[in-house]
């Protein structure tokens, strides 16, 4: 019988060959470097295309918008229009954010492998993905209204502004709000042509839920980012930050219920507020702590408290 060598010992082992010890010279062999990924994987990695809440905190609320806008059911076209439109400008955002970033990320632990830092992609090709993805929005949203298209443009210079303002700004969530509300604002303007007072509640409504759950990530990275000098709203409220999350998910309970209380709704809207409200209390639990998985935890399945406005909203005007 060959002789092995043992894992967990350092002198030859002779045992028998089920000894779950030995292990046959033969199979030891230095391991080989990963293999190199496709562009295909490499894009889809800069886009989190397997990362779906980043999306999804974004559709709930403009859908409910197209919803409320629209007094009903808005037809398919701008259904179309706004949900292949969020997911195409968040995907576009990321690639922009990487951009951004991409000298802080290797410094972070949960961003070191992607692709623009890892050095797989240029950043000259990721920002070509991220115009190709930009403009088949904007080809989107050119067939709806013009004051649609006038105000997806603000909504493009947010988004590109805001990677920038985590170096000088203390809540750069807040910027971060202003981006991902543009959702809002442009499906009352595809619909009615113009950005009422209820689009605006609706804005500030959901502007609180951002800085509730970006918060939330931010407490995922705090100690990175104090490392590298980066500002967030974790680091800004410090020892508030729990507390901060929680009122920020209070007042946009509140908003949205006082907003869309007129419409006359029902129980519908009222049972998808419950279920948000149980979903805040829930989030407590998770975050309380401050440890980075329970943060990470709150933050992924954030989006299902828009699902519940959402469905709510949805259900209610089916049923008025």
């Amino acid at each position: 019988m060959p002789q092995g060598v043992s894992l967990f010992c350092s002198r030859p082992c002779t045992q028998s060959p089920l000894c779950a010890q030995s292990v046959p010279m033969s199979v030891i062999a230095p391991s080989s470097p990963p293999a190199p990924r496709s562009r295909l994987a490499l894009y889809l990695d800069l886009i989190r295309f397997n990362r779906p809440a980043g999306w999804l905190v974004l559709i709930w609320p403009t859908l409910t918008a197209l919803w409320v806008a629209a007094d009903g059911f808005p037809g398919w076209h701008l259904l179309l229009v706004f949900g292949l439109g969020t997911v195409l400008m968040r995907s576009a955002g990321c690639t922009i954010n990487d951009i951004a970033d991409r000298n802080f990320d290797k410094h972070v632990k949960r961003t070191t492998a992607r692709p623009i830092t890892s050095g797989e992609l240029s950043v000259k090709e990721a920002a070509l993905v991220g115009a190709v993805l930009a403009l088949l929005a904007l080809g989107l949203v050119l067939t709806t209204r013009w004051e649609a298209v006038a105000w997806s443009v603000p909504a493009v210079l947010f988004t590109i502004l805001y990677p920038y303002t985590k170096r000088f700004f203390a809540m750069p969530q807040a910027f971060l709000g202003i981006a991902f509300n543009f959702g809002i604002v442009i499906a009352f303007a595809a619909v009615v042509g113009e950005v009422g007072s209820t689009a605006w509640l609706l804005w500030l409504a959901n502007m609180c839920m951002v800085l509730a759950y970006d918060t939330e990530y931010a407490m995922v990275d705090r100690d990175d980012d104090l490392k590298i000098g980066m500002k967030t709203s974790a680091i800004t409220l410090g020892r508030f930050d729990v507390a901060g999350v929680m009122a920020f998910f209070i007042v946009c309970l509140g908003l949205t219920a006082w907003v869309l209380q007129p419409y006359g709704l029902g129980w519908p809207l009222w049972g998808g507020l419950a279920v948000a409200a149980a979903q805040v209390v829930w989030h407590y639990t998770l975050i309380r702590s401050r440890q980075r998985p329970g943060c990470f935890t709150a933050f992924s399945k954030s989006h299902w408290m828009g699902a519940a406005l959402f469905a709510g909203v949805a259900l209610g005007f089916a049923l008025r």
